[in-house]
């Protein structure tokens, strides 16, 4: 039992330590699309561990398949969620992040405006102004 407990404590840190890249990833990297690529990585990653860890810890085999079942639909979710902001951005022209935009030195690109990019649009063609679309 011992064992069981101490190798659920590893894991538990183990999945902080991805949460909390992920983290310093959305809040230290350039541009929209690094940050989401380091957030949704880590914090799979760091799900994954932490739902393994339960599953170390569940009384039934209901519990681990009900746990396994959260994550797989999780995983699926943030892809989804991933790919929309993503494809969103790029369609909105966010150019990437580039040592050229920064001049050579590596830090100096503007940052993307969260709230800009996800200002609802409306149906019809994108006409490029401000995120509004033509009737």
């Amino acid at each position: 039992m011992i064992v069981l407990e101490v190798l659920t404590g590893v894991l538990l840190a183990a999945a902080l330590f991805f949460f909390v890249s992920g983290t310093v990833g959305l809040l230290r990297f350039p541009d929209i699309y690094s940050r989401l690529h380091a957030l949704t990585k880590a914090d799979n990653v760091g799900l994954g561990l932490t739902v393994l860890a339960l599953m170390l810890q569940a009384e039934s085999g209901s519990e681990v398949f009900k746990l396994g079942l959260i994550w797989v639909l999780v995983l699926a979710a943030s892809a989804t969620v991933c790919f929309l902001i993503g494809n969103e951005a790029y369609r909105r022209g966010v150019k990437p992040w580039t040592h050229l935009h920064a001049g050579g030195s590596g830090r100096e690109s503007a940052p993307v405006e969260l709230g800009k990019l996800l200002e609802p649009t409306h149906v019809g063609c994108y006409d490029g102004t401000k995120g509004r679309t033509s009737p």
